[in-house]
């Protein structure tokens, strides 16, 4: 008589899936975007902010923000005339800093 296993094999990913997890990994593949992250991970910025502590271009941290954003990784508020960023998905902000603790702890 043959045992049936205890626990279901896990399911496949539907492609919508898919593609979401290999987007959020490409978003955190980046170096610059590794980095612009890692800063909102501890407070919120402006584009003139990040790019001066990030010594880039303004144009540079823009195309990155907006890749980001539409990623839903951060978000954005308007304070007057200056766009505020900040982190928009606390368990990709997890991985990100349980990578780089692994990483800068070895």
């Amino acid at each position: 008589m043959k045992e049936e296993p205890l626990s279901k094999e896990p399911e496949d990913l539907d492609e919508e899936s898919l593609f979401l997890v290999a987007q959020t990994f490409k978003a955190i593949s980046d170096p610059t975007r590794i980095r612009i992250l890692n800063l909102l991970c501890q407070k919120e910025f402006s584009v003139n902010e990040l790019s001066e502590k990030l010594h880039l271009k303004q144009s540079t941290v823009s195309h990155q923000l907006r890749f980001l954003k539409n990623l839903r990784l951060v978000k954005f508020r308007r304070e007057g005339t200056t766009i505020i960023y900040s982190q928009d998905d606390d368990h990709v902000m997890q991985i990100l800093q349980q990578t780089i603790d692994h990483a800068t702890h070895n």
